[in-house]
């Protein structure tokens, strides 16, 4: 997951500023861009989850 998506999604949320900027909010290429961003933060998320619930296993496993 890591820093490639994080910088795709930086790239998307600049590209949909500016297109809102210059089209405004509700062209259709606006919110194009802005569903392609939600797809991707949804990738995200779902890549932090699974994370979390591998770091909840070991824990269980890690007797101090």
């Amino acid at each position: 997951m890591g820093k490639d998506l994080l910088k795709e999604l930086e790239k998307k949320r600049q590209l949909m500023i500016q297109t809102g900027i210059e089209y405004g909010l509700q062209n259709p290429k606006t919110i194009r861009i802005s569903k392609e961003l939600d797809r991707l933060m949804n990738e995200y998320d779902v890549g932090f989850a699974s994370e979390d619930e591998q770091l909840e296993k070991n824990d269980k496993y890690n007797y101090i």
